[in-house]
């Protein structure tokens, strides 16, 4: 195939290196030790791309690769290589737009709680299978309830939510521990400190906008500020497997295309399989696997091809091998494994090759157009037609003052989400618990008012009682008492004792009289 439109060039060993782009969705890795050229050939490989009319996606880990805003400037060097490859170097810049997690280098690239979803949100958190398991519960409360999960304090809000009404929901979907949600708590902390709050929000990136070719007929090159980023080097993975999820289930299946609709370049490969657990490499292999049909070429770059699992390693067709150093053992398993991945060429030895290569140099090992693998190459890289190294700061800032997203994704936007909702609710609630109380305050005031009026109403009737008792005593006349006094006894005494004496003798005396007769 002789047609420059149909293939991407490379570099030169015996004969012309090429890419093939029907090829290049059959995903590809770029292996190498640091230093030894693999930003140079993901920048050559991305403004190739780019020139055919491909968009592509590529993280600038170090920052050199800004360069490719700008037009080259080649020196005697380069100059040299180019003419070595009968090429004609004719400087010029990429159609490029800026891109930041964190909005400071580029425009800001934000996604929603619930498009992660809670497998990489686990990832992003580092949490056990435990945790995992309440954090699913978290999202399926939301999805059951309407309730938006958009942000990293909607998120907060549903974990308070379903820690209080954790006796009802473990009920229906299972216990959920309040241990769990502290741990979830404090790992989204942790994520907030690392700056990841600026990573969840709306406007939420819209793929069209990584997609787009210019009325040149280029492909926009789409570059990652990551300097930063790869301090959080969880979340600098999750969000790139996001971005490979996200065009898996939006893009529509194509085959087999002329050329790819977009390029991914995933950069510092390693991070993505480091401490992986199972469900989430399964993920990884079943997107590598499938994507190619959409239309989407991966491209790994790391330093070791070892560092990427047999299972993924197996679906990338395309291979460009720059020098590795082997010093100690594991090392040397890693150069064995690199090159055995090769289809072996009889003039060299591809293990001894690969540890004497330059700067610049690579072997590489590109589809036919059959689909199988062309022998291994030893091959000199072409030089770039963009600058080598960084762009300056104002660089930057031109280019994002032109670029076709500018003021899209710049302001956040904070709609109503589980947090309002439930803050609504929370308020509602309390509301009318308040008035509840207050009513009920009421009432109790009332009972009391009314005990305390019936206290006093029995109080007078008691003391009208005693008043009447009283009026009724004074208009009584006074009764003489019965008691006597002494002196009254004493007389009554000698009265009763007189009487008696003279009953006696007049009786004797008549009885006296009586006899005598």
């Amino acid at each position: 195939m002789t047609d420059p439109a149909s293939f991407l060039f490379l570099g030169q060993s015996d004969k012309p290196e090429r890419l093939l782009f029907n090829r290049a969705n059959r995903h590809g890795v770029v292996a190498g030790a640091t230093g030894t050229g693999k930003t140079v050939t993901l920048q050559i490989m991305a403004q190739g791309f780019s020139d055919a009319g491909v968009p592509v996606f590529c993280a600038d880990v170090k920052g050199d690769l800004s360069g490719i805003c700008m037009p080259g400037a080649p020196n005697e060097k380069l100059l040299a290589r180019g003419a070595e490859m009968g090429l004609t170097l004719q400087p010029k810049a990429a159609p490029v737009v800026f891109w930041d997690l964190y909005g400071l280098k580029g425009h800001s690239i934000r996604t929603t709680v619930s498009e992660i979803g809670p497998l990489l949100l686990a990832r992003m958190l580092n949490l056990n299978e435990v945790q995992e398991g309440v954090l699913s519960v978290i999202f399926h409360v939301a999805d059951k309830e309407g309730l938006l999960l958009l942000d990293l304090d909607d998120l907060r809000s549903m974990l308070v939510y379903v820690g209080e009404n954790a006796e009802r929901i473990g009920r229906e979907v299972g216990n959920v521990a309040p241990a769990s949600i502290a741990a979830i708590q404090r790992s989204i902390l942790q994520l907030e400190q690392q700056g990841g709050t600026s990573f969840f929000g709306e406007p939420a990136l819209r793929l069209e906008d990584m997609m787009r070719t210019g009325l040149d007929g280029r492909g926009q090159v789409n570059v990652l500020d990551a300097t930063k980023l790869m301090g959080s080097p969880r979340l600098y993975a999750a969000f790139l497997l996001w971005l490979l999820s996200e065009l898996f289930e939006q893009l529509p299946e194509v085959g087999d295309p002329d050329k790819p609709r977009l390029v991914f370049f995933f950069d510092e490969a390693h991070l993505l399989f480091n401490d992986t657990p199972p469900a989430l490499r399964e993920k990884v292999e079943q997107v590598v696997r499938l994507i190619r049909s959409k239309g989407v070429g991966v491209y790994f770059v790391t330093q070791n091809p070892a560092d990427i699992p047999d299972s993924v390693l197996a679906q990338l067709g395309n291979r460009i091998q720059h020098a590795l150093r082997a010093y100690t053992p594991a090392e040397q398993r890693g150069l064995k494994a690199a090159s055995e991945s090769f289809r072996a060429n009889p003039a060299f030895d591809t293990a001894d090759a690969i540890q004497a290569l330059g700067v610049g140099e690579a072997l590489v090992s590109t589809l036919d157009e059959k689909g199988a693998p062309n022998v291994v190459a030893n091959t000199k890289i072409r030089p770039p037609d963009s600058r080598l190294g960084p762009a300056t700061d104002a660089e930057r800032a031109a280019v994002m003052a032109a670029s076709p997203v500018r003021g899209i994704y710049d302001t956040p936007v904070d709609r109503e989400s589980a947090e309002e909702i439930l803050a609504a609710r929370r308020g509602e609630a309390d509301q009318a618990a308040a008035q509840a109380a207050a009513a009920e305050a009421r009432a109790k005031s009332d009972a009391a008012a009314a005990k305390d009026a019936q206290k006093a109403a029995d109080a007078r009737a008691k003391e009208q009682v005693r008043h009447d008792r009283e009026a009724a005593r004074a208009q009584t006349p006074a009764r003489r008492s019965n008691r006597q006094t002494p002196m009254e006894a004493m007389t009554k005494s000698m009265m009763r004792t007189a009487g008696s004496t003279l009953t006696r003798e007049l009786l004797r005396g008549l009885l006296g009289g009586l006899k005598r007769r």
